[in-house]
């Protein structure tokens, strides 16, 4: 499940995993992948590796914008994205991956662990079959990414930082498994996935 969240989010870190899970099930975000506008352009927007959203050069300092800008977000077939509507189709640069995995919370262990991650944007991901972590195929050199939403195969994702990733690398070799892994919401991540 991957919803934007309210404005006044709580502290993340104060909040339990069931307030999050509620959350979660409380906010929608719009049908984009179902708009098929024939206008189309370019927003002179980029996204980059930061995180950070760009328009015409300036930066867009306001979260509320960026929130608003996120949730009409889509990531096409042949990897580009644009922001669309119902009446248009806008192309914008995005440098590495449109979100970042800001902070996480983990209940339970093993195959009940439960993971919620808040972006960057404030928006809540819950990792598991409809929303798998990612690792890459290279344990020395980890590409950790979490799928928030869209298709799977082409969908929209989220960079998961160092130390998250050591984070969720940390709970893999305290459960030890051969190979590492994690579970959430019933879905297992090996951590070298390649």
């Amino acid at each position: 499940m991957a919803r934007p969240t309210p404005p006044h989010l709580a502290d993340f870190s104060q909040l339990s995993l069931a307030d999050t899970v509620a959350l979660l099930g409380a906010h929608k975000l719009p049908p984009v992948e179902s708009w098929r506008p024939e206008r189309t352009g370019d927003s002179a927007m980029e996204i980059r590796a930061d995180g950070s959203w760009y328009h015409e050069g300036g930066r867009i300092d306001r979260p509320a914008m960026v929130r608003l800008f996120s949730t009409i977000l889509r990531r096409e077939p042949d990897g580009s994205h644009v922001l669309v509507t119902p009446a248009e189709r806008l192309r914008i640069a995005v440098e590495d991956m449109p979100f970042r995995a800001v902070e996480m919370k983990s209940e339970g262990e093993g195959k009940a662990r439960r993971l919620v991650f808040r972006l960057d944007t404030d928006d809540l991901v819950m990792a598991g079959g409809d929303h798998p972590l990612r690792f890459g195929g290279d344990p020395d050199h980890p590409d950790p990414r979490l799928h928030v939403r869209g298709a799977i195969a082409c969908g929209l994702q989220a960079r998961i930082g160092r130390a998250l990733y050591y984070e969720l690398a940390e709970m893999a070799l305290a459960e030890g498994g051969d190979p590492p892994a994690l579970w959430s919401n019933g879905a297992r991540f090996v951590l070298a996935d390649g």
